[in-house]
């Protein structure tokens, strides 16, 4: 029986945010492939890098394993810090091609970044570079190899031919009948680690989950190098499934619904509630959404009453000119109805925010910044504009990018185009947002207090202890980049 490697290159540690954070989730999109690879007669194991330091247990790995006939690099296409591409990491993906073909294994890559950037990966000793959605692209590719035939004309499949020369071939359509894919390969994530990392962070552990792939919407700064532009969903009932078995195993009540938009299908949420219902199935998560799709009909209320905890939304500006110039879709005025909605079902709110975009100017990033103070969302997420290739926005500045063309991780916010502002004036921004932020939950909860003290509880004091620090900071802060304003 041929022998299937998988790996991934997503190492928390070397991200400083992330595992700060101690969050960490277990590569979904690898374990769903190697799943499908074992439905189909093959033996696979998992080198799950996540939590690790370094590529340097991969020699153990492989003895154990008594060295793979196939060694596959499979990225998880669910988390949104997958499509980034951090510099360490692409270096580790790298170490882990040559440690593996040292090995004499057959080599395969599948991810965002060799997506759109198969040469890189080529020429780093990768045989095969799979384009787009990877299982049945990865399932063909297996089979001939195992029968010693040419895969040469495979879709979805980036080769060196016999003469050196990288031969691209045509795009496998995205598969729609997403319920014929098993149930992910959860046996092969050690579970407890995670665990002992969640505890750390003091949070109830969480695990992701994806109801869906793809996204229709055309944010022009969005790149969908996995699953382009189509939007295909599992049935409520094979979710149901997926987090009965979840429960049963692993004990979690709670989970990241890690889809780009949950719940676009016209009456999927509603029967999603019912499922639940049926099974009796008592579950807390959260997900990411647009502001004008939760405002469609019964929406937020069966969202609410199936366990959603906490929605991310893209807000990304309170200026109308930089969301239409991002083609985003949406108005201001939804922004602030979706999460006044939200608010009074008790559903907790926070916004990404995106600063820097092309022809922002003062008045766009105080728009941004009163819109925090006024909706005092429960958290934020904030970066800068990153030109991401495949994106309309990546050809708008691809002939103004520096020399530095990736973060080294997700709290870089180095400015890669020559923008309004520089990258000195947004990463004080960034500070600066953050501290106004937690001034304005603090004020709330001073508010929410001199009314009925007793009603507060012990992290909601902390808020408005917070006040001493986060004023004054948020002055001085303030204070500073009016000053860099007049200088950049």
């Amino acid at each position: 029986m041929l022998k299937v490697a998988f790996s991934h290159s997503f190492f928390y540690r070397f991200d400083k945010k992330q595992w700060k954070n101690k969050t960490p989730f277990p590569p979904l999109g690898t374990i769903y492939a190697a799943s499908y690879l074992r439905e189909n007669g093959y033996k696979v194991s998992l080198f799950d890098t996540g939590l690790l330091e370094d590529v340097s247990t991969l020699d153990s790995f492989f003895d154990k394993n008594n060295t793979p006939d196939v060694f596959v690099i499979y990225d998880d296409g669910f988390n949104y810090l997958t499509k980034m591409c951090l510099t360490t990491m692409r270096e580790a993906a790298f170490e882990m091609i040559a440690f593996a073909k040292s090995k004499k294994c057959k080599v395969v890559v599948c991810s965002s970044d060799s997506t759109d950037h198969y040469e890189k990966y080529l020429d780093a000793g990768a045989d095969y570079v799979i384009q787009g959605e990877g299982e049945v692209t990865l399932k063909e590719l297996v089979d001939t190899i195992k029968d010693k035939q040419d895969p040469y004309l495979l879709n979805g499949l980036v080769y060196k031919n016999d003469e050196g020369t990288i031969t691209k071939n045509p795009k496998r359509p995205v598969y729609k009948d997403l319920d014929d894919f098993p149930l992910p390969a959860w046996d092969l994530i050690d579970v407890q680690a995670y665990k002992n990392i969640w505890k750390q962070s003091g949070k109830e552990f969480t695990l992701n989950m994806a109801t869906t792939r793809g996204c229709p919407y055309k944010c022009n700064w969005c790149a969908k190098p996995i699953y382009g532009n189509r939007y295909n969903s599992h049935s409520p009932e094979y979710i149901s499934k997926h987090i009965q078995l979840l429960q049963d195993n692993y004990g979690v009540r709670k989970f990241w619904m890690c889809d780009d938009i949950f719940g676009l299908k016209p009456g999927w949420v509603q029967e999603f509630n019912e499922c639940l219902k049926e099974k009796d199935l008592k579950i807390s998560y959260y997900i990411q959404s647009r502001v004008d799709l939760l405002l469609k009909e019964d929406t937020i209320d069966c969202l609410a009453e199936s366990g959603l905890e906490e929605v991310w939304v893209g807000a990304e500006s309170a200026s109308q000119k930089i969301l239409d110039a991002m083609d985003k879709g949406i108005t201001v005025d939804q922004i602030y109805e979706a999460t006044r909605l939200l608010k009074a079902k008790n559903i907790k709110v926070a916004f990404f925010l995106q600063f820097g975009y092309l022809s922002e100017n003062q008045e766009d990033i105080y728009k941004t910044i009163a819109m925090v103070k006024e909706l005092i969302p429960d958290n934020i997420g904030v970066s800068v504009s990153y030109p991401l290739p495949g994106t309309k926005f990546y050809d708008k500045v691809k002939d103004d990018l520096q020399l530095k063309a990736n973060w080294t991780d997700s709290d870089d916010l180095a400015m890669m185009f020559r923008g309004t502002f520089n990258s000195k004036f947004y990463k004080k921004l960034h500070r600066y947002i953050h501290k106004v932020f937690r001034r304005s939950q603090g004020f709330d909860k001073l508010k929410k207090g001199l009314k009925n003290p007793f009603r507060l509880r012990y992290f909601e004091w902390r808020q408005i202890f917070s006040l001493v620090y986060y004023t004054p900071a948020s002055i001085i802060n303030g204070w500073q980049l009016k000053n860099m304003q007049n200088t950049v």
